[in-house]
Parts: structure tokens; C-alpha cells; sequence
């Protein structure tokens, strides 16, 4: 391993101090997702430190799956995690399952009957919860706490076998009722749950729960550091106990770090999960949706989100960030290498009137300010264009730098207009801008400057698309609200659908791709995107209030 390493939080600090104390050659780690949904922006924080650590000590990361729960665990979730991964780009040492160490952990469960470590237990859910007493209070002994080992042995082989129904015997530590750690009241190891598992299939009837499997899973495979988020802080004694009553040597250390939280974000798969069951999004990769593929398809980029993760940096206190901040570093991505074009999304016709009709001329415009390698290209303009209808203002206030009566601005890339007349509806809404160009005035070949430069696109060349425009999927939670279900606090108006014109080369985007639509935000070409139906998704507008600290 590199001998110049420099600690850049506890943790690395942590490990810098086994590799000197314990002379460790090799640090292992895991990423240990359950696949019972899509990764979110959460667990990419989970997975970019252990995949992160293990690469900066020279070390190797494992991606294991936890499916010791068969109820909503899938092969769809299985792949899907692998993709987002990947898109992030990671790569694993190897692929395990928490399923490949079922035998395992049974063996190892008799073992702690044999030696009196675990017993069989015939209470309830609700009975054990009311035996295990609570933050104030100890809890009391089972009734079968002191069953004969062999009773014990002969009662979990028969579990095994499928002799009893759901939820009727556990499998207990025996560790210590009156534990100021609740964890540690003789937690639960097995469950009887008679249900066909994604990997396993009808094998097993018992499943072993997360606290017992999992230090035995990273001490199989030699993880050294087990790093995980901060609420299992306090499940760390049991981690080390199952540890320690195994007999492994060496023994992980599973230290924690503080979860990521962001501003008027749900970061709860239980909770995303009822979004798409209840059709409230159009599924796990809805672009409002803080998954990774929800992002992906919206156009984020991995390099914005490993960004952004690096600037959270590693902490061990609960802290909100705020979502301006992940929107920043993908701006600050994009703005380097996303290509310039031209969309207008809410059109008013302008008519130049001194512009012959049936004539056009090339406009050359670059792909990429300041970067001849991105090429260029070339729009038709002609007597008649598409503006923004905000770029022009019959009353305008004042320092209106657009269109206005009597008014001059330029346009991209072409020539400087004047304002003559224009039209309206019988509701007073403009429909047409009536203007005259100066011929004098074309970009590259004019000094005379005006205040203000507008996009455009030819009538005649223009394609329709729709753009998609979004906001934050839930509204701020104000102290009235902060009862509500969150379902309560979805924002209406988190997506906006818009009839919309592009240049034609956008139609021919492949879905994915990325661009600055002028003056108005980041685009991406959604999944729905085709040439004769172009549709893009606003990943983020141009405008950057956030500040990085």
C-alpha cells in the first residue's frame, strides 16, 4: 500500500492508524445494498465511501447483496443496483449474495445453542416487545430462556424443516436482558418465513436476521472495515458480539458515518416505493425521483454526483444539505462540455419585414464557446423567426434590456433588430412582432454594441418538442405541515409539460444526450425522445444562487 497517504476524515484517519497498530497489508470493504429497490442519491453516498477508501489505500470493495429478507427482494433490483454502480463508475472485486453464506449461518446458529449462546423462543412479535421493556426500563427474561440446549437444538431443526407456521418460534441471542442498549436485549437471529427467495428458491423456510448475518458475511470475507451509516451506531456491540461469539480472527471494525440528507428530498425507499406503487410517479425513474436512475434520466451526470458527494465530504453528525448544492456541481459540470443550441419554449412569431421572403442565409454558430474541437454549426435564418414571448415587452419596466417598441437587440449569432409594430389576440396576448434588421450588423463583422442578445429559431426549420420542466417532487415542510403524510406534500407543480421548438439537430439526439438550451437551462433527450418526437427534460436552469461554502 502507498506509504504518503494524507487522512482526509475519521475514517481514512481510523484506518491509517489499524494499518500502523494491527499491521494490516490489505484493506477490504463492502457495499452491501438490499435489493428490495433502486439505489437512491443516499446510498450513493454509502457506496462512493466504501468504494472510494478501499481505492485510496490500494485496497478492494465487494458488492454484496443483502437478501436475507425474501418479502420484496428481486432480481429486477439485483441488476438495476449493478447499472447504477457501474454508471457511477465503480467497479467491484466481486459479486456475493448474503443467501451464498445461508449455511453458514446456521451452522454457526447451532454453534451458539451448543454452547448456550442462543435459545429458541415461543413469544410473539408484540410479547417480545413488551418483554424487551424500553429506553428507561430493562427488559425481562423469556419464559424459554433457559430451554435445555438439546430442546433448543431439536426446536431449530425443526424449523428448519418447515414443522412451524410464520412468526410462531425465533432464534435469540442470549445476551442480556437488563442492557442499557436495547439492541442487546437477546435480539432475534432467526425468523421462520415460509416464502420462495429470489436466489435460494424453497430451501430454506428460516432466514437469519441483518444483525446476525452480516458480521458474519464481512468476516468471511475478510472485510476489514465495515462502514456504514449512523443509525447502526448503536447496533455496533451486537456487531461485535456475534463477531467475537463466532470466533473469528481477525475481526472486522464497523465504524459509522452520518447519513445524507437533503433539502425537501424523501430518502426513504419504504417511502419511494409507496410513491410508485401508488402511481404517484411514473416509476422508480421518474426524473423527480432522488434515485440514481430517476437522476440518470433526468441528466445528471456521474461525474456531477461524485462531485457533489466529495464536497458533502464524511462527517459523524445527521446534517441537510441543500439540494442547490447537487445542482451546482452538475451545472458546473455541464457548462464545461454540454453543446450551445436553441429552443424556444413558450414562441411568439417575429416577422422581419424588410427580410425578403423565401430568402435565407446560413448562421454559423459554434457548438462550444471558446472550444474549436466541439465544431459548429449552421441555422437558416430568414423573414420569419420564433422569440421567447418574455423577450419582448409591449410596457416594458425599466433596465428591460429585450425587445421592446422602438427598441433594438441583437440576434444570435445574426443581426441587430428594431421593434416597428405588433399584433394581438382578442385577449390582448401578443401573437405577432413586427421588425426591421439592419444589414450592417452581422455578428463577427459589426462593432455597433446593444444591451441585449436573444436566441431564436426559422419558422420555417423549427421542429416541435415537448420539454419537460422540474421542480422539487415535495414542498418545504413548514411547522403546519410537519405532521402531514408526505404524500400530503407533494408539489403540483413539480412537472410541467411544454409544447416547445428546437433546432432540427436536436431532434436527431440520441436519448442521454446533454445540451445548454440558450438562455434558458440544461436539457436532456428523455428515454421517451425520438427524432419525429423529440422530448427533453430540464435538468437544472442557468441561474446559481448557491454559494459552496
Amino acid at each position: 500500500m502507498e506509504q504518503n497517504r494524507l487522512p482526509n476524515n475519521f475514517i481514512e484517519e481510523y484506518i491509517e492508524q489499524d494499518i500502523r497498530q494491527k499491521g494490516l497489508t490489505h484493506i477490504q470493504t463492502r457495499f452491501p445494498p438490499e435489493p428490495n429497490g433502486y439505489l437512491h442519491i443516499g446510498h450513493a453516498k454509502a457506496l462512493f465511501i466504501d468504494f472510494s477508501v478501499a481505492e485510496k489505500f490500494g485496497g478492494s470493495c465487494n458488492l454484496r447483496f443483502d437478501d436475507t429478507n425474501p418479502t420484496k427482494e428481486d432480481e429486477e433490483y439485483v441488476d438495476a443496483i449493478m447499472e447504477d454502480i457501474r454508471w457511477l463508475g465503480f467497479r467491484w472485486d466481486n459479486v456475493f449474495f448474503g443467501s451464498d453464506y445461508f449455511d453458514t449461518c446456521y451452522e454457526l446458529a447451532v454453534k451458539l445453542i451448543q454452547k448456550g449462546a442462543a435459545y429458541v423462543c415461543d413469544l410473539s412479535k408484540d410479547e417480545m416487545r413488551a418483554y424487551r421493556g424500553t429506553l428507561t426500563e430493562p427488559g425481562k427474561n423469556s419464559p424459554w430462556r433457559e430451554r435445555p440446549v438439546q430442546e433448543n437444538l431439536d426446536l431449530f431443526e425443526r424449523m428448519r424443516q418447515g414443522e412451524f407456521p410464520d412468526g410462531s418460534r425465533t432464534l435469540r441471542a442470549k445476551i442480556d436482558m437488563t442492557s442499557p442498549n436495547i439492541n442487546m436485549r437477546d435480539p432475534a437471529m432467526y425468523r421462520i418465513l415460509h416464502m420462495p427467495h429470489h436466489h435460494t428458491g424453497d430451501t430454506w423456510c428460516i432466514y437469519p436476521m441483518y444483525d446476525f448475518a452480516h458480521p458474519i458475511q464481512d468476516a468471511i470475507e475478510g472485510v476489514t472495515h465495515s462502514l456504514c451509516s449512523l443509525e447502526y451506531e448503536a447496533h455496533r456491540p451486537l456487531y461485535d458480539w456475534v463477531t467475537e461469539q463466532c470466533a473469528f480472527s481477525p475481526r472486522p471494525r464497523q465504524i459509522e458515518f452520518s447519513r445524507l440528507n437533503l433539502t425537501n428530498t424523501m430518502m426513504s425507499k419504504r417511502y419511494l416505493r409507496r410513491l410508485v406503487e401508488e402511481g404517484l410517479v411514473s416509476g422508480w425513474d421518474d426524473p423527480r425521483m432522488p434515485t440514481l436512475c430517476g437522476l440518470r434520466r433526468r441528466g445528471y451526470t456521474p461525474g456531477s454526483i461524485r462531485d457533489f458527494l466529495t464536497r458533502v465530504g464524511v462527517a459523524k453528525a445527521d446534517s441537510i444539505v441543500e439540494t442547490a448544492m447537487l445542482e451546482h456541481c452538475v451545472r458546473e459540470d455541464l457548462n464545461a462540455r454540454a453543446p450551445r443550441m436553441m429552443a424556444v419554449l413558450d414562441p411568439i412569431k417575429l416577422v422581419i419585414e424588410n427580410w425578403p421572403e423565401g430568402v435565407y442565409e446560413d448562421i454559423l454558430l459554434s457548438n462550444l464557446p471558446d472550444d474549436e474541437a466541439a465544431g459548429s454549426r449552421t441555422l437558416p435564418f430568414g423573414r420569419e423567426i420564433y422569440i421567447e414571448r418574455e423577450d419582448f415587452s409591449a410596457n416594458p419596466p425599466g433596465k428591460y434590456f429585450r425587445l421592446k417598441p422602438e427598441g433594438e437587440v441583437r440576434l444570435k449569432g445574426a443581426y441587430i433588430i428594431k421593434c416597428a409594430r405588433w399584433e394581438t389576440d382578442a385577449a390582448g396576448s401578443v401573437t405577432t412582432v413586427y421588425c426591421t434588421y439592419d444589414p450592417a450588423t452581422k455578428s463577427g463583422a459589426c462593432e455597433r454594441k446593444v444591451k441585449g442578445t436573444l436566441h431564436w429559431l426559422p419558422v420555417h426549420a423549427a421542429k416541435p418538442a415537448e420539454v419537460r420542466l422540474y421542480e422539487d417532487l415535495l414542498l418545504p415542510a413548514a411547522q403546519e405541515t410537519a405532521e402531514l403524510d408526505f404524500t400530503e406534500r407533494l408539489n403540483p407543480a413539480s412537472v410541467q409539460k411544454r409544447a416547445a421548438f428546437v433546432e432540427p439537430a436536436l431532434s436527431l439526439a440520441s436519448p442521454g444526450d446533454r445540451f445548454q438550451f440558450m438562455r434558458v437551462g440544461y436539457f436532456c433527450a428523455d428515454l421517451d425522445h425520438t427524432a419525429a418526437a423529440p422530448v427533453f427534460n430540464r435538468i437544472v436552469g442557468l441561474k446559481d444562487s448557491y454559494k459552496m461554502p
